[in-house]
């Protein structure tokens, strides 16, 4: 008894043992925020793994690394155009006026520990992160990824490109250099073209006739603070719903609209991301610490009686350049005022080619009128219409990056300058079309060859004589996962506007929305756009007798 009361005595203090201050801490928590619950609603919930789902991994932790390196230079720049003469480490530039603005930059390229390296990252950084996005708006597009329920986090996707953008215009401009103020002269240019407002949008950005004293001081909340407080913004509610929506996955067995099959959030997934994003910063502190980028000391501060010797923008600028330095020169004077449309026209197309990026998704679904949520990937080659449209658009950009270099490509090809100008013109129009066609063209190919190997199964390099002497080469049947992974796509008939006249012999009224969709849906889904899977009798009756060789 006294054995079993001892052992009691001793079950007990083992069970009324203090709680660990981490496990004390945890109840805390728990009891207030109810973190328990949604973490073992959340904490495994399995992700797809896909090589290409790394770009947006990419992106991420490269806005991280400019936010990091951002506050470091924000701690010894000053965005002051106050006029200053500089007595620095930088021996050329020795007594010779600037703003301080231009003289912090330097401070921070020559003086400060580290500076010029995280400099270096920050503009890397930007570059690579404008890059991923693009990139990874592409693979979205390609694939479908942008279908219900994910309309909403493509338009943050397509904000977050565009802000971007404008957060590297305003970021470059800063150090008040010869190249940034010739950047901001050409965007000054660009708002004095706008009919009526365009002189008052100038003078109040600038406060006053151009250059001012302000511009400085005014971008830089607008980058420092403004642009990155809204862009962290879209990027928390991008995580938000792909966490929500769950990772679209590319087809493949087991796979469907329900399934997801893939790795755990944790530890798994968490694991990788984490040693993904110092892989990230390894690579951009290695460009940032052996390439040099945007060097402000060579170009001297900025004077508005000179300009940089073939000036260039950020490449993801170069395309609004190259709209303004191919267009011609068109302008129209009336009552006194002066209407420049080789101005005016490209710069109002450069928000609107990348509006039409961004309304993309709502035009595929108003129409195909489909309704279901899309958890599954197209295949590129499944889509014709759809990707020799994203192909058009890259080579129009592309196209414009070229004209936005012009002088550039003109004296390292040595080239006329004339002739390469024209060339984009020409180009603007003809290049997306031919790419579109080719594009298209390919896609087909593509999917008659999976077609063939459906229903004839895989060339195996084994050459087999028949009896009267034919030299043939054995094919041998797919998997039934390859199978599955040719033939899971739908190829639903596309929207039809139906009889014009009802039973009665009535004509029905027909808007003209449904025209123009019944046509689109033709151009996009119709015969002309797919290759008919194979059926069911046709790969039983191929495959029924020896007809793989």
């Amino acid at each position: 008894m006294d054995g079993a009361r001892s052992g009691n005595d001793t079950a007990g203090s083992e069970r009324r043992k203090p709680a660990a201050k981490g496990e004390k801490l945890a109840d805390w928590a728990d009891g207030r925020l109810g973190l328990y619950g949604l973490a073992k609603a959340n904490m495994r919930k399995v992700f797809p793994d896909h090589w290409s789902f790394m770009l947006g991994e990419i992106c991420l932790y490269s806005f991280l690394i400019l936010i990091l390196t951002g506050i470091y230079l924000t701690l010894f720049f000053e965005p002051s155009g106050v006029e200053v003469i500089y007595h620095g480490s930088y021996v050329p530039l020795n007594g010779v006026p600037m703003t301080r603005a231009y003289e912090s930059t330097l401070d921070i390229s020559f003086d400060v520990r580290g500076g010029l390296l995280i400099r270096q990252i920050h503009h890397w950084a930007a570059l690579v992160f404008v890059t991923g996005m693009l990139v990874h708006m592409m693979r979205v597009f390609f694939t479908g990824a942008f279908r219900k329920p994910r309309e909403l986090n493509w338009l943050f996707g397509w904000l977050l490109l565009f802000l971007g953008i404008i957060t590297g215009l305003t970021g470059y401009s800063l150090p008040d250099d010869l190249l940034s103020g010739t950047g901001i002269r050409f965007a000054d240019g660009a708002i004095l073209s706008v009919p009526i407002v365009g002189t008052y949008l100038s003078f109040f950005l600038f406060g006053g006739e151009f250059p001012g004293h302000d511009i400085i001081s005014r971008l830089f909340p607008v980058h420092v603070l403004l642009l990155p407080g809204i862009m962290l913004g879209l990027v928390v509610a991008h995580l938000i719903l792909v966490f929500y929506h769950k990772h679209t996955q590319y087809p493949g067995p087991g796979r469907d609209q329900k399934t997801v099959v893939g790795m755990p959030f944790l530890p798994v997934y968490m694991a990788k991301a984490g040693g993904f994003f110092f892989l990230v910063f390894g690579v951009l502190a290695l460009m940032g610490g052996i390439a040099s980028i945007n060097p402000v000391w060579a170009f001297g501060p900025y004077r508005p009686d000179l300009v940089t010797t073939g000036a260039q923008p950020d490449w993801y600028l170069g395309f609004s350049e190259g709209l303004i330095r191919v267009m011609p020169g068109w302008e129209l004077n009336f009552w006194g005022h002066t209407l420049e449309l080789g101005v005016f026209i490209p710069f109002t197309l450069f928000p609107l080619l990348l509006l039409a990026l961004g309304l993309y998704p709502f035009l595929e679904a108003w129409i195909t009128g489909d309704k279901r949520e899309h958890h599954i990937l197209d295949r590129p080659r499944n889509m014709p219409v759809r990707t020799g449209l994203g192909a058009a658009w890259l080579a129009l950009y592309v196209v414009l990056l070229i004209g936005g270099g012009n002088d550039i490509v003109a004296t390292h090809l040595h080239l006329s300058i004339n002739s390469i100008t024209w060339f984009v013109r020409v180009s603007f129009f003809v290049a997306p079309v031919v790419t579109f066609l080719v594009t298209k063209r390919v896609c087909m190919g593509l999917q008659r060859k999976d077609r063939d190997k459906v229903l004839h199964g895989r060339e195996s390099g084994t050459i087999k004589r028949l009896p009267h002497g034919e030299f043939v080469e054995v094919h041998e049947p797919l998997a039934q996962d390859q199978l599955f992974t040719l033939t899971q796509h739908e190829q639903n008939p596309p929207y039809e506007i139906g009889p014009l006249v009802d039973a009665n012999g009535v004509r029905r009224p027909v808007r003209p929305g449904q025209r123009v969709r019944a046509r689109l849906a033709r151009v996009m889904f119709g015969s002309e756009s797919h290759i008919p899977k194979p059926t069911v009798e046709e790969y039983r009756e191929l495959t029924s007798g020896d007809h793989h060789h």
